[in-house]
């Protein structure tokens, strides 16, 4: 298909999680472009191609404002994905994780929380072979289940692990569950018909 032909989609990506956990760092290895809003968060993009979409993901991290009530409805207001981060070696990040899925849905206000698309990541897994690993994968996919069977992949941003697998899930589930007007390049047709949207990340 020609380039200008193809349709294009802006997703909103949030990342969320204990300072410490790595999420800076999991953007950095994978991202290009970095800003920073006046509301204190910052933002990368990524795009991906997914059937005939060109798709841009917005990816806000939290810019050290860790504490629920710093982030601020404009932060979270908007999303299409809500990304879950955690330290496999820091128990305490792990056990936070129900706190943020439940700001994020008290925030983000989605039209339907049993439906919207999360992504847990248990990042580090590279630290120290392994061995200093306090939450066993089975005990997260568990987790996950809990809330839906929500997709988990374990990552390194040291060893660029699973990273790209990751936001391809989120960026996936994004568009099967999205509502909203794509954007089209000039000269598109409204009549193109509507590309079949893809689930098949690793869930």
């Amino acid at each position: 298909m020609d380039f200008s032909m193809k349709r294009r989609t802006l997703l909103k990506v949030i990342v969320l999680g204990d300072s410490g956990v790595g999420k800076t760092s999991l953007m950095n290895q994978k991202f290009n472009q970095q800003y920073k809003p006046t509301i204190g968060a910052d933002f990368m993009t990524k795009e991906l191609q997914i059937d005939d979409k060109l798709v841009t993901l917005q990816i806000w991290d939290t810019a050290g404002q860790e504490r629920f009530q710093s982030l601020g409805s404009a932060f979270y207001r908007g999303a299409d994905c809500c990304i879950l981060v955690y330290d496999v070696n820091v128990a305490r990040t792990f056990d936070t994780l129900h706190n943020w899925h439940e700001e994020f849905l008290k925030q983000a206000d989605p039209t339907d929380p049993d439906t919207f698309p999360f992504v847990l990541l248990g990042n580090k897994v590279d630290i120290d072979g392994g061995h200093s690993r306090m939450i066993s994968e089975n005990r997260a996919r568990e987790w996950c289940a809990s809330k839906g069977n929500i997709p988990y992949f374990e990552t390194s941003a040291k060893e660029n692990y699973n990273i790209e697998e990751a936001f391809l899930c989120a960026a996936e589930n994004s568009l099967a569950n999205e509502h909203k007007p794509d954007i089209y390049f000039r000269g598109i047709s409204e009549t193109v018909s509507e590309p079949e949207q893809r689930g098949g990340c690793a869930c």
